[in-house]
């Protein structure tokens, strides 16, 4: 946990070691690497994850969650979501951005919460003139494991498969973050 202006969150760090995960990422002269950040939104947890990715090539960069507790005031809560969204862009400067639609839910206390994180997130990028695109659960779930029916065990065993990793990322809103950055990826080649 963080302590920032008596707000607590916790940064749950998952950057890539070095070594056979992030080998293989060579960039050949005139190649550009783009860098994406993929947002899974929530108020009690925000997952990020952040790929380059140059021609048809990924490599995980970094992945994690923000935190806020729930016994933290409402509006001390977002403004975690916006302080740590901050420098997490000022760290990885990112190019671009995804982020998960709001779905129908039935609890409507719940979906309110996640539609008020989605507007700091939004505001934030906005401010950092970094573009953001948006897709539905469904989109994602195709775009990574190729069946929009897949559960969300087999969609994060795709992020694990084509992210070159060993294990799932963990936790799930991190995971979650890097299946809507690799949907970004796989919409923009089109």
């Amino acid at each position: 946990m963080v302590k920032n202006n008596s707000v607590e969150f916790s940064f749950l760090p998952g950057t890539v070691k070095t070594g056979a995960q992030s080998s293989g990422f060579f960039v050949g002269k005139g190649e550009k690497v783009r860098r994406i950040v993929g947002i899974d939104p929530g108020l009690a947890s925000t997952g990020y994850g952040i790929i380059d990715v140059t021609g048809n090539r990924y490599r995980l960069v970094s992945y994690g969650v923000i935190s806020t507790d729930a016994a933290t005031p409402h509006g001390e809560r977002l403004l975690a979501i916006y302080s740590r969204l901050v420098a997490i862009i000022g760290e990885f400067e990112p190019q671009e951005a995804s982020m998960e639609t709001l779905y129908f839910a039935r609890n409507a206390s719940s979906a309110m919460a996640v539609a008020e994180a989605r507007g700091v997130i939004t505001l934030c990028f906005a401010q950092h003139c970094i573009p953001l695109s948006e897709y539905t659960p469904n989109i994602i779930k195709k775009s990574v494991s190729g069946t929009a029916s897949a559960n969300k065990e087999v969609v994060q065993d795709y992020v694990r498969l084509l992210l070159g990793l060993e294990v799932v990322p963990r936790p799930d809103h991190a995971a979650d973050a890097l299946a809507a950055a690799i949907t970004h990826i796989h919409a923009s080649v089109l």
